[in-house]
């Protein structure tokens, strides 16, 4: 099984889909909470969905359940909090929600967990897809840059 990572900020949309393409991702997965906001440009929810088949010929799913809540999100990202906790509460609420349970290996193999985050080193997107390898196993992953 293969899980794909992306994050769309400082991409253009022709770098986004071409390395979508490029990488043989099935079916973008969104984790964002939030992905209707104007800042998201060409990756507003409705607009990604049309993009990604039109574009690449690949699904589009949003699925909240791999999303943080407001509370955590906004205490790490507006309050400036700290990264050692936004993982731990990130971490407790995958496992509270039993993610590995609730959400289905076949969706995710091949799919791309996409947020806005440039990097995965600080995003929730490297979170779930080596919380989901811990709990799965034989899970290879896969960062876009």
């Amino acid at each position: 099984m293969k899980i794909f990572t992306i994050g769309f900020t400082k991409k253009s949309a022709e770098t986004f889909f071409t390395r979508l393409t490029g990488a043989g991702v099935k079916r973008l997965v969104d984790v964002r909470l939030n992905n209707i906001s104007q800042l998201a440009g060409f990756t507003k929810r409705e607009d990604l969905r049309y993009f990604t088949k039109a574009i690449c010929g690949i699904d589009y799913v949003h699925v909240p359940a791999l999303a943080p809540t407001a509370d955590i999100l906004d205490a790490y990202k507006k309050r400036k909090g700290d990264w050692d906790l936004y993982q731990r509460q990130f971490l407790d609420l995958m496992r509270s929600r039993r993610i590995e349970e609730t959400v289905s290996a076949g969706m995710l193999d091949g799919g791309c967990l996409l947020c806005s985050e440039e990097k995965p080193d600080h995003c929730h997107r490297r979170l779930v897809a080596e919380y989901l390898r811990e709990k799965w196993g034989a899970v290879e992953i896969e960062h876009i840059p």
